[in-house]
């Protein structure tokens, strides 16, 4: 089945569509609106700097149930502590640039375009997209940031300098605001440590129906 070119029009082909591999169009633009329609439909950006822009909805979907987050014993130590100081939305440029530019395991070069980061920081400013923090000694030292439409996070990148940050910020996403559900897009043992599981695209499309028309939380 060929990909799907998009056109100027703000119009998606249906996300269980999407080929084996997740990949469901190509082509279009990261304007706010395109982009907020695609979160809306299950559907996210993810390519590299020399591919057209590739929009993808892997089927099963790869989610967190914030009920079901799993904390260990020593990062409930470090919860109580005063390792970390966390905030929301203080520094949003700085969280997406350091995921931007963090040297990642088996991964040679970054998905965060520099078309990407203007994008979603203009996103930041229009209130859609959100960042959490985790400072030590005023230094950052890791976080997260992704779209928020209703009761649904969408998670994009996270990233930490010293251990326990990253965990930090998305145990703190998940246990403090009302969530019903995180995207976490993709599996990685690392949030699948945390309490990730995969469902069907289709129940995470119904799940979008309800959770993704409501006020935002953050």
């Amino acid at each position: 089945m060929p990909i799907y070119e998009l056109s100027d029009d703000l119009v998606f082909p249906h996300p269980l569509l999407a080929e084996e591999d997740g990949l469901l169009a190509f082509g279009g633009d990261l304007r706010p609106e395109r982009l907020l329609l695609a979160y809306r439909n299950g559907i996210f950006p993810w390519y590299s700097e020399e591919d057209p822009i590739l929009w993808h909805a892997p089927n099963p979907r790869f989610v967190l149930f914030p009920k079901n987050v799993v904390v260990s014993k020593s990062m409930r130590q470090v919860m109580r502590s005063n390792k970390f100081k966390i905030t929301v939305n203080q520094n949003f440029e700085q969280v997406i640039a350091s995921c931007k530019y963090i040297v990642r395991k088996d991964q040679p070069d970054t998905w965060i375009t520099k078309e990407m980061q203007q994008a979603y920081i203009q996103l930041h400013q229009l209130g859609y997209a959100h960042s959490v923090e985790v400072w030590q000694k005023e230094e950052l030292v890791g976080g997260l940031y992704g779209i928020n439409l209703g009761r649904v996070f969408f998670g994009e990148s996270m990233f930490h300098l010293v251990s326990n940050a990253s965990k930090a910020a998305f145990i703190y996403l998940a246990q403090q605001f009302p969530f019903s559900i995180i995207d976490c897009q993709m599996e990685t043992e690392h949030l699948k440590s945390l309490g990730g599981q995969s469902i069907p695209l289709e129940d995470f499309l119904l799940i979008l129906d309800v959770e993704a028309e409501k006020d935002c939380l953050l």
